[in-house]
């Protein structure tokens, strides 16, 4: 597949409180203002799942977007990791040391069951103005 110029694309679950703190992370530690956030809620998201076998109404992974392919599970934590740099290059070699066979069952479990582990918001995360750039939608 040829390669794309748009941004990559984080598409995360709003009202996960555990998927709203990896975006504050995502936004704390991409200095270099690389990544694009959109929630799953939004039709931007929506259709992004959809476009890479995903599903929108209850995701079992959040999805990175990059160069036109579609990249879940820890597969794409570690891509992030790597790309924010620094000493998140260690933390990203650190998950993919662990195979795949095991990382990624215990990622779609706690996906799964994100909400009851650690909550869920009555609404969308809302980006801070100085911020509001980094998100579609």
């Amino acid at each position: 597949m040829a390669s794309d110029n748009s941004p990559p694309v984080i598409v995360f679950d709003g009202v996960c409180v555990l998927c709203s703190r990896w975006v504050d992370f995502i936004l704390r530690h991409d200095h270099a203002g690389l990544f694009r956030l959109a929630a799953m809620q939004g039709a931007q998201g929506r259709s992004l799942l959809i476009a890479h076998g995903l599903s929108p109404d209850d995701p079992s992974s959040f999805l990175l977007v990059q160069d036109g392919h579609g990249f879940s599970n820890t597969d794409a934590i570690a891509r992030v990791l790597k790309q924010l740099g620094g000493r998140w290059r260690y933390a990203s070699a650190a998950v993919r040391a662990v195979p795949p066979g095991l990382r990624d069952p215990a990622y779609r479990w706690m996906a799964r069951h994100r909400y009851r582990l650690f909550g869920r918001r009555s609404q969308c995360r809302l980006p801070e103005p100085d911020q509001a750039w980094r998100f579609i939608e």
